[in-house]
C-alpha cells in the first residue's frame, strides 16, 4: 500500500496534523519524499485551492493524498485576507509581515470579529472528499504569545482568554480550525 501524502512543506501544519492523526493514520509530507514542484493555488476559494493542490500531487505521483488551505477571514475587511492569508503582505513575505500588515490595515476598526477557516481535501481511492473546520474569534491590537505560527498571536478564539500563540499545542488543536478539519479526516480514515 502506498503511503498517504500530505501536500505541504510547512512544518507547523505537519506537526498539528500529526498530533491529531497520530500513529493510526501515518502520512508523509513533500519534504519527506523530496517533492520540489510548486503546488498551484489559483482558485477563488479555500476548498478550490486545497483540491487543486491535492489533484496536482495525485497526477504527479499517483498516490492517495491530502492538502489543506487555510484563511483568516476578518469581518471589517469583508472576509479578507481569506485565501490570500499566507501572501497578504506580498509573495515571499514572512508570517510576521502578514500580521503587522493586517494590524495596520485594521487600524482603529472597532469590529475585530474574525474567523479561521481550514479546508482539507482528500483524494483517496480515486474519490475526492473535503473536511472543513471553522473557529470564530477576534483580533487583538498586538500579538501575544510565543507559540503557534502565522496570525496565531493576534487571534483569540471566542470564549477563551488566551490567543492561539499562548496556548499549548494540545489546547490549540482541541479547538482550532485545522484541528476540527483534521479530526473529521481522521474519523473518515478509520473506515479504511
Amino acid at each position: 500500500m502506498k503511503p498517504l501524502i500530505f501536500a505541504t512543506r510547512n512544518i507547523h501544519k505537519e506537526a498539528e496534523i500529526h498530533e491529531i492523526l497520530g500513529k493510526r493514520n501515518p502520512f508523509m509530507t513533500l519534504l519527506d519524499i523530496n517533492f520540489t514542484d510548486e503546488l498551484p493555488e489559483e482558485q477563488k476559494t479555500l476548498a478550490g485551492n486545497a483540491l487543486q493542490k491535492a489533484r496536482y500531487l495525485r497526477r504527479a505521483l499517483g498516490v492517495n493524498c491530502f492538502a489543506d488551505d487555510t484563511g483568516l477571514e476578518v469581518d471589517a475587511l469583508n472576509g479578507a485576507p481569506g485565501i490570500l492569508s499566507a501572501r497578504f503582505a506580498g509573495v515571499g513575505c514572512r508570517p510576521e509581515d502578514n500580521t503587522y500588515k493586517l494590524l495596520g490595515v485594521m487600524g482603529g476598526h472597532s469590529n475585530r470579529a474574525a474567523r479561521f477557516r481550514c479546508v482539507i481535501a482528500l483524494l483517496y481511492n480515486h474519490r475526492e472528499y473535503t473536511f472543513t473546520g471553522v473557529v470564530e474569534g477576534e483580533l487583538l491590537q498586538a500579538p501575544r504569545g510565543d507559540g503557534g505560527f502565522g496570525y496565531d498571536g493576534i487571534f483569540r478564539p471566542a470564549g477563551h482568554v488566551l490567543t492561539f500563540a499562548e496556548m499549548s499545542p494540545e489546547q490549540k488543536n482541541a479547538i482550532s480550525h485545522r484541528g476540527i478539519a483534521a479530526r473529521a479526516l481522521a474519523e473518515f480514515l478509520k473506515q479504511y
